[in-house]
This record gives C-alpha cells, sequence and structure tokens, in this order.
C-alpha cells in the first residue's frame, strides 16, 4: 500500500472549516452539529499523521491483540464481526484540543473553536469481549494502540500516535472497535475499516486505521502519553508557563460542555421579535450532563433548558428553550452545562496548559433583533 502524501481533502464534507492540510485537521461550525445523530459528511476530522494507504479487501484487514495475555489473538474485521456480538452505540468523539483557540495566551496546537466534536452511531465489538476471549493476564494494566498511518514525515518507523489506557476502561462495554459509521461501512478518513471508540476520552485515543492493541503491564509510552502530550499540570500554572519540570496527569474524562446549534452566531431576525427558540447539545466526558442553562443578560439571569435524555451512556443531550427578548437590539446568548459531579463550564477559559487541552468554556452566540442600522 502506498501512503497519501497530499492531506487536502474534503470530498463528501459540509461546510467544514480546515485547519490543517497536512496532516488533514478540519472542524465542524456549531450549526452544522444540529442534528440529533451527526451526520457523516458533518463530522470532523482529526489525523495526526499523513494517511496510510486504503485496504485492498475490508474484510481481511486485521488487527493484533498481544502482550500481556494468555492468548494472542490476529483477528480480521470478517472474523470479528462472525466471533463476536455486534454492538450499536450512539457517542460523542471529542478532540481533546477543543476548545484551544479560547486560552490567551494561545496554546500550541490546531485552534480548535467548539466544533471538534460530533456524535455518530458506531457499531462493532466491545474491546472487551475481544480482550476477554484472548484472556487478560494478572498483569494487565493498559492498553497501547498502533494504526496503519505513518507520521507527519511519511515514515512508518515511528506511530504518528500510539495512546493507551487503562484496562478497567479497556473493558467498559462502550469501548468499542468499530468497523461501521451510522448504519455504513467505516470511512476511510475516519478510520476505515477497523478503529476504537473510546467514549467520555480524548479522541486521540481511538485509534484509526486500527492494526495493533498491546496490553501491557504498566502505562503506556507512545507517541501522545509522554511529557506535556495529552496531559494536564496537577497544579494550576500560569499561562504562558512552558510546563517544563512539572508534575502531569493524563487527560482522561473529557469536561462538560454545551454548544448553541441554532441560532447560528450573527442571524438577525425581524423588528419586534420577542421571544426565539434555542437549542443545543451538551455532554459530559464520564459524567452525566445534570442541566443546561442559558443567558442573555451576561449571565446575571439563566433560564433553564428541556432536554432529550441520552439514548445509551456517552450520547449526547440534545436541549432546547424558549428564551423572551426585552425589544429589539442586540444580544450574546450563552449556554451553559453542569455535570452530575457540580461542575459548570467557566465564562472564560481556565486551566490554561501549553498544549491547550480541555478548554470548556461556555459558548456565545450573538444575535440582533430589528433592520440593519
Amino acid at each position: 500500500m502506498e501512503d497519501r502524501k497530499a492531506g487536502f481533502d474534503l470530498s463528501g464534507k459540509e461546510g467544514l472549516s480546515l485547519l490543517s492540510d497536512t496532516p488533514l485537521v478540519a472542524e465542524t461550525p456549531e450549526e452544522l452539529l444540529d442534528d440529533e445523530t451527526t451526520p457523516i459528511r458533518r463530522f470532523f476530522i482529526r489525523n495526526n499523521g499523513l494517511l496510510p494507504g486504503p485496504a485492498a479487501d475490508p474484510e481481511t484487514w486485521s488487527v493484533v491483540v498481544d502482550g500481556e495475555v494468555e492468548r494472542p489473538l490476529r483477528l480480521t474485521l470478517a472474523e470479528l464481526k462472525s466471533r463476536f456480538p455486534h454492538r450499536t452505540f450512539r457517542m460523542v468523539l471529542e478532540c481533546g484540543g477543543n476548545g484551544r483557540s479560547f486560552f490567551e495566551p494561545a496554546a500550541e496546537g490546531n485552534p480548535w473553536t467548539h466544533g471538534g466534536v460530533g456524535c455518530a452511531e458506531w457499531t462493532g465489538a466491545s474491546l472487551g469481549d475481544v480482550l476477554r476471549e484472548a484472556g487478560l493476564k494478572d498483569t494487565a494494566r493498559f492498553t497501547g494502540h498502533f494504526g496503519a498511518d505513518p507520521d507527519r514525515h511519511g515514515s512508518h518507523e515511528r506511530q504518528a500516535m500510539s495512546r493507551g489506557m487503562p484496562i478497567t476502561k479497556a473493558l467498559e462495554e462502550h469501548t468499542l472497535i468499530v468497523w461501521a459509521m451510522n448504519g455504513e461501512p467505516l470511512p476511510f478518513i475516519h478510520g476505515g475499516p477497523l478503529r476504537l471508540v473510546v467514549p467520555g476520552w480524548p479522541g486521540s485515543l481511538s485509534q484509526k486505521w486500527l492494526t495493533r492493541v498491546w496490553i501491557r503491564d504498566r502505562e503506556h509510552d507512545g507517541p501522545g502519553m509522554t511529557g506535556l502530550s495529552y496531559r494536564l499540570p496537577v497544579r494550576p500554572l500560569a499561562p504562558g508557563s512552558d510546563g517544563q519540570g512539572v508534575q502531569t496527569r493524563i487527560l482522561e474524562s473529557m469536561p462538560v460542555r454545551s454548544i448553541v446549534t441554532a441560532p447560528a452566531d450573527g442571524r438577525r431576525y425581524p423588528e419586534g421579535t420577542r421571544a426565539i427558540a434555542v437549542r443545543g447539545a451538551a455532554w459530559a466526558g464520564d459524567d452525566d450532563v445534570a442541566r443546561v442553562e442559558v443567558t442573555l443578560d451576561g449571565g446575571a439571569t439563566w433560564i433553564g433548558t428541556a432536554m432529550t435524555p441520552p439514548r445509551n451512556r456517552y450520547d449526547w443531550v440534545r436541549w432546547q428553550a424558549t428564551l423572551p427578548l426585552p425589544g429589539d437590539g442586540s444580544y450574546e446568548i450563552v449556554a451553559r452545562a453542569t455535570d452530575s459531579q457540580g461542575r459548570a463550564q467557566p465564562f472564560r477559559a481556565a486551566g490554561w496548559n501549553p498544549n491547550g487541552y480541555g478548554c470548556n468554556v461556555m459558548h456565545r452566540v450573538a444575535i440582533t433583533v430589528g433592520p440593519e442600522a
């Protein structure tokens, strides 16, 4: 298979904003995330290296499970489908750097706003079922994930990204080896024919073009696991610090977040409009969304929203509200979600870190009521 050197290809996509062409990275404007299930054409793209060559026959694509297991496995896609129960869940996948552009001063990495996220229906086998078939040894502590994509220089000697997770997360029912997305064969650009989906945690764990799951007796140390990569400082840092020499922890569960999907930023309403419908989505990593509120007056007063219960764990919550408008003029709608642990989104970006992870600042949408000046 030949690697694809050109990164820029958004064919089949609708309205995405390109953040990088090599590697290919593109986010979805918030107003295009207005579906309960995010269409593939509107799903964000995040690559860490170049694209691998596509499989000649997807059914023969194979993944190895080895390391601290009793029975190492090599399973083709066809064997995964025939030997293990099929599971379908609608779950959020979110980039660890989502919201990065709101940090001050600027942090390193792609300047995501709120659109490094999507919620699709994923079909596959639970990784836990596969690991039980392999037989975990008592020494099994952590996974290491490997894909077919070369690094950004085209080299296969070093993984573009190789992250891992504690065995407890790997054994969760919702952690999947996926072969279908929204009922269709998993698209190549989203890791087809086979990828991991590790819900609630940074998308970098959800290895695309999956070739190997290495079971380890210690924390994985592949690219994306050490230094400042996908790690947060244990103690707060002064904004702008280089982060060198500070104690860090792995970024695991993503923080609570809400977005406004309608109205779109900049919308104008007719003169005399005195109420508008507002809706959006919210999610909270490993936790549940307890409530979503919106304000028109900078937080002086908050209005509760009606939330649609999630279909399953890790699905996002769709919410809606009717906002009264006191008169014509310009307004800013701000949405705030609170999780089941009582943690709410901040007005300003908090928890600055050099690589800009975990920024869950509130989403703001400007609207105008009345004719143009």
